[in-house]
């Protein structure tokens, strides 16, 4: 279970407020979809990502424009706003285990062949979640990389921020996923995350733990997992910024 220890002081008490932190929270803000009419914003831009902009689904299987499948329906999700365009950026989904069917909770599980992934004890606690559909736009990183914003506005500077900015967006993804698994009990990841994404987030501290070698899924992926108090502990100690950002409450 998450531990109360691993999250910085909230509202009534001093805290360092890190440059990461003030950076991201200029640009960007994360939201619960909570509602029907932003799963349909987060179904979306699933769509322009995985059927329009990298051909992952077809998209002639999703007319209305809504990718969506089967685990949806036991899955919470969220967005990541931008704040000075005010679009969707991005958005990540947590899927929750089946408690009929355990061992078929997963997109991991039919991929990967790895002990892990059927653990019994991690699955019939339900404390196992999977990391899925975790996406950030073409068209924003372009944005982003062309905004007048950058170097103009008074909340960000030109250098040191415009990079954090630009390496960083996936901070506010996982931000958002470890509020989710707070608050469903989740004290283990699975993900099938490409390497890239990988390596970029271990730039933050943040480490998952290869489980098999790399599969076929929508290109070359690596299945993978994460004890959730461990991950945040390491973060705590190698990126202590990084830490403050994500643990914090929204």
């Amino acid at each position: 279970m998450l531990q109360k220890a691993h999250f910085p002081p909230t509202a009534g008490t001093t805290v360092h407020v890190s440059r990461l932190a003030v950076t991201y929270n200029s640009w960007f803000e994360v939201v619960p979809a909570d509602s029907p009419e932003l799963l349909e914003q987060a179904y979306r831009l699933r769509y322009q990502v995985y059927c329009r902009e990298y051909n992952y689904e077809e998209p002639g299987e999703h007319p209305n424009q809504l990718e969506t499948d089967e685990y949806d329906n036991r899955s919470v999700h969220s967005l990541l706003v931008d704040r000075i365009h005010e679009t969707i950026a991005g958005t990540v989904r947590l899927i929750l285990p089946d408690p009929d069917s355990p061992q078929r909770s997963f997109p991991i599980q039919r991929i990967c062949s790895h002990a892990l992934v059927q653990d019994r004890r991690l699955l019939l606690t339900g404390t196992a979640a999977e990391i899925s559909r975790f996406a950030v736009s073409k068209s924003f990183r372009k944005e982003l990389r062309e905004s007048p914003h950058l170097g103009t506005s008074r909340h960000v500077g030109e250098s040191v921020e415009s990079r954090i900015l630009r390496s960083a967006i996936p901070l506010g993804l996982m931000k958002a996923t470890l509020h989710m698994s707070m608050e469903h009990g989740i004290t283990d990841w699975f993900a099938v995350m490409e390497p890239s994404l990988l390596r970029l987030l271990s730039r933050f501290g943040i480490y998952f733990k290869p489980i098999g070698p790399l599969v076929e899924y929508h290109g070359l992926r690596q299945p993978c997992h994460a004890n959730v108090d461990d991950l945040l502990e390491r973060v705590r100690q190698e990126c202590p910024d990084v830490w403050k950002y994500v643990a914090s409450e929204y």
